[in-house]
């Protein structure tokens, strides 16, 4: 048997990586120029782990993962921009910008290449899974595993919730695109965080409100602009579906059942086309970070764990 003398140093080694893993993970708070666009992002951990890219939906930001950020960092490169139109993401003036998933993904594109970043996992969820979709079929071998967080990839994820829109993508005239404003107000940027959720008392209102300050700020047209182009995505799917059944990257969906837009049937039809896929879900709404942060975190870190 070993003298304790001689067992110190292991049973300080132990401690002393317990109490590194117990260390909050400093987050940086960054801006980037791209395109004529200041992109505003969020980065923690070390840039010699693997990369995780978390992109951001409708009604949010990257202030969407400020939890689960700094759960991530302890293993892995975190970074989460800011998606032109939302948050603290600007486009400069003078800059020709149409808000649509094609520009937002170019944008993407060239501020992963800015940051040096080559390849990375990706944590879709909303608008941010059309966004990463393209980014996945133009750099496959870019791509280590894939979350898809209410991140829809299928026609049959797409509830009846999407009736004026898809009026808009088959003729976008004036009337059309009026009735989408209303998806941008206060009260229905609320409705979309409560919508759900087991207990909405839960969900502090100050997320809401941000992103509905924010869409004050930068104007609606943008997010009228988007909802209308998001059937752009819906035709892209054929070519996301064979990237799926041709590169097979590790997939997890882990589903807000209750999502009022985007149905359970979205997140199990990725085991269509990508057998292995995991799907889970969890008793909550469309962001079901607010509810389950600390539950999807475990599942992340898991699933990240295995494959990266």
């Amino acid at each position: 048997m070993k003298p304790i003398a001689a067992l110190l140093p292991l049973l300080l080694g132990v401690a002393t990586t317990a109490h590194a893993a117990d260390r909050p993970v400093p987050v940086h708070h960054r801006t980037l120029e791209v395109q004529g666009v200041d992109v505003f992002y969020r980065e923690a951990g070390s840039p010699q782990t693997p990369t995780v890219l978390l992109l951001h939906g409708f009604a949010a930001s990257s202030y969407m993962f400020r939890d689960l950020i700094p759960q991530l960092a302890q293993r892995y490169h975190v970074v989460a921009p800011d998606l032109p139109g939302f948050g603290q993401t600007n486009v400069r003036p003078g800059t020709e910008f149409r808000y649509t998933f094609d520009q937002l993904t170019e944008v993407v594109d060239a501020f992963t290449a800015a940051k040096g970043v080559e390849r990375y996992a990706l944590y879709v969820f909303d608008y941010g899974a059309p966004v990463g979709w393209r980014l996945a079929v133009r750099h496959p071998e870019r791509i280590t595993a894939i979350v898809s967080q209410n991140g829809n990839a299928y026609e049959e994820g797409l509830s009846e919730g999407w009736a004026d829109m898809r009026k808009a993508w088959d003729a976008p005239t004036a009337e059309n695109l009026a009735a989408l404003r209303r998806f941008n107000t206060p009260d229905m940027i609320r409705w979309q965080y409560t919508e759900g959720a087991p207990d909405p008392s839960l969900i502090a209102p100050e997320p809401w409100q941000l992103a509905a300050a924010a869409i004050e700020r930068i104007g609606v047209e943008p997010q009228v602009e988007l909802l209308a182009d998001y059937g752009s995505n819906v035709r892209q799917y054929a070519q996301l579906h064979a990237y799926f059944r041709a590169h097979r990257p590790p997939t997890l969906a882990i589903w807000g059942r209750r999502d009022p837009f985007f149905l359970p049937a979205g997140a199990e039809a990725f085991k269509r086309d990508n057998p292995d896929a995991q799907v889970r879900f969890l008793d909550t709404g469309h962001l079901a970070l607010e509810t389950h942060g600390d539950e999807i975190a475990k599942a992340m870190l898991a699933f990240l764990d295995r494959h990266l």
